[in-house]
């Protein structure tokens, strides 16, 4: 099981998840449609949530 940090950037189909704000309940993240985009969309969902919307999601290692 992997921890979730702030800043970890998530690949699921061909949309990537990166965690902004991690909170003791909640997560910020922003979707995007490449890895290294300054832009997106920021959502706010509980821990549960996001885990739920990663579930079968690879980690993108940081270079």
């Amino acid at each position: 099981m992997i921890a979730l940090k702030q800043n970890q950037l998530w690949k699921k189909d061909d949309k990537y998840y990166r965690i902004v704000v991690w909170e003791r309940l909640g997560i910020r993240y922003k979707e995007m449609d490449t890895p290294d985009a300054e832009e997106g969309e920021i959502h706010d969902l509980t821990k549960k949530d996001f885990c739920r919307l990663i579930k079968g999601a690879e980690l993108i290692e940081a270079p």
